[in-house]
């Protein structure tokens, strides 16, 4: 007879009891041959032969055996003058990864006596089929609070990223296709302060178009989350390169500023300094092009009106919408010559001799012009006193960068891998008892149902993206609570390990010995992740 037990919960309900939760379940179909191991970390549920890695070149078949090629990365924090610092974690890489890893010393479990460590996502291993607890519940202390950490790899079909890319230069309309090696891979977004938007990713490019469509998709992820170069082209727009941290390359030139602000934010800063050395000032700007003396800095300046007559639509006095086309010349417009937004000038209050300065929104382009007798422009050689102003405007101007956020929404997998109850890791998370972050670094949980959460690719451990060939995107989250809060969520306590056990034994391993992957982080980017607050506020 079938020995039951009682189901937790639910008292009076007999039920079977569960088989023991093993690491890894390998098991094997009737048709397959004895000689291959069956990976379950994912849905394709790969045949692994001797010696061979599966689809997702993560899990691979030695001796029989199904091993996790990618260690798993630690983080070890010291106090270095009085403040936290990450460091690399001194740990023997697998034979797989490169020779100056793998000459690194070997775990020293009295370490633990002195050092802080805290066991990443990245290399973990994920929860599929889902009904088994997260591949490592670490218990651990943080002044002297107990406290468990939940880590995982998450399969997320559901996620994408958002690039910020600082550059006035056009780059293609809103809602416009961007497109990765031909194929449609997400679209451009709102444009943002000096800065253009992508969206890139999502499920309906993943799983909702052809096949070839979610792989070139998946790739491109994975890629752009590992801070990798990735080339896009954007329909009826611009050819970009893209890499987290570096200066974006728009159609074969690389970005240089981020302006210092619109048109009339430019016109405001710099009123002081541009009084007494021009008597019109236009800021040309795609967006909001800003006039001097029509400004109200100009009329607080008691600045005597030029007479220009601008091209546009007048919004407010001195600024003006739609001075020209979205384009790649100045200020983000498609105009080479900045004349050709001028209409002219009033006779009856424009004057010859009156002295003029265009420039752009980041003083890459910059002109002065004197008015002729019959009030036309005329360039000449700018003063050294209003030079050094556009230098000024140019010195304000941040380095162009490309941002890359990894933004995902934690479903079912992830949740069953913290507890039987999910719901109550929600509510627990937006409570602020439960601290999340990707590997590591910390992760902005959006409001509202559910667990999205998004985190700076640059804050993160290297490598820490994969896929699986469902499509998905395999990425680290951990989630960090007090020990009590975690019992009282209903978590997996009898998967509690302590630090000690975790790092001497380790989820996946070739020889017994603990794999580690050095990160070296910056001292101030993250916080760690066991800190005071919010946890131990």
């Amino acid at each position: 007879m079938t020995e039951h037990t009682k189901t937790d919960g639910l008292p009076g309900i007999d039920a079977p009891e569960l088989p023991q939760v093993l690491e890894r379940a390998r098991p094997r179909n009737e048709r397959m041959n004895a000689a291959k191991v069956e990976c379950n970390a994912c849905p394709v549920l790969c045949q692994i032969s001797e010696g061979r890695a599966g689809a997702c070149d993560r899990y691979a078949n030695h001796a029989g055996v199904l091993v996790r090629l990618d260690p798993v990365v630690l983080l070890r924090k010291t106090l270095e003058a009085g403040e936290a610092t990450l460091v690399p974690f001194a740990g023997r890489a697998p034979s797989d990864v490169d020779a100056e890893a793998a000459a690194a010393p070997a775990w020293d479990g009295d370490l633990l006596l002195t050092q802080e460590v805290f066991v990443t996502g990245v290399g973990s291993s994920t929860t599929y089929p889902d009904y088994k607890p997260a591949p490592f519940i670490v218990g651990s202390q943080t002044d002297g609070v107990d406290m468990v950490t939940v880590v995982t790899e998450g399969i997320f079909s559901y996620c994408s990223f958002k690039v910020k890319i600082d550059t006035d230069r056009f780059l293609g309309s809103e809602q416009a296709n961007v497109r990765c090696k031909g194929e449609v891979v997400g679209h451009v977004t709102t444009a943002e302060y000096g800065s253009q938007m992508l969206s890139l990713g999502g499920v309906h490019h993943l799983t909702g178009g052809t096949k070839k469509e979610g792989r070139i998709t998946a790739e491109m992820m994975q890629m752009l989350g590992n801070k990798q170069a990735v080339e896009f082209t954007i329909d009826g727009g611009s050819q970009l390169v893209i890499q987290a941290g570096r200066a974006p390359i728009v159609n074969g030139v690389a970005e240089q500023r981020m302006r210092v602000g619109c048109g009339s934010a430019a016109i405001g800063i710099f009123a002081r300094q541009f009084y007494g050395h021009a008597d019109e000032v236009v800021v040309v700007d795609d967006h909001i092009t800003g006039v001097l003396t029509e400004h109200q800095a100009g009329r607080c300046l008691d600045m005597k009106s030029s007479g220009i007559q601008m091209r546009g639509r007048k919004s407010t006095p001195g600024r003006y919408f739609q001075v020209a086309n979205p384009g790649t010349g100045w200020g983000g417009t498609d105009i080479a010559d900045p004349l050709a937004i001028i209409e002219g000038w009033d006779p009856e209050v424009a004057r010859p001799g009156l002295r003029l300065l265009m420039t752009s929104t980041t003083g890459e382009h910059a002109s002065w012009y004197v008015l002729d007798e019959q009030l036309n422009p005329v360039e000449v050689e700018m003063p050294a006193e209003v030079r050094r102003i556009v230098d000024r405007i140019g010195e304000n101007c941040e380095p162009s960068l490309a941002s890359v956020l990894f933004l995902g929404g934690a479903g079912g997998s992830l949740r069953a891998g913290v507890t039987e109850n999910p719901v109550l890791l929600t509510r627990s998370i937006k409570h602020a008892l439960v601290n999340v972050t990707c590997g590591g670094a910390p992760a902005y949980v959006w409001p509202g149902g559910g667990i999205t959460v998004m985190a700076d690719v640059l804050r993160m451990p290297d490598n820490s993206f994969g896929t699986v060939p469902t499509p998905a995107i395999v990425a680290p989250i951990e989630f960090s609570m007090r020990r009590a809060d975690y019992e009282a969520l209903g978590g997996h306590g009898d998967q509690i390990r302590s630090l000690r056990e975790v790092l001497e034994r380790g989820a996946w391993h070739n020889d017994g010995a603990p794999q580690a992957r050095v990160w070296q982080a910056l001292p101030a980017a993250n916080p760690w992740p066991l800190g005071r607050p919010p946890l131990l506020g």
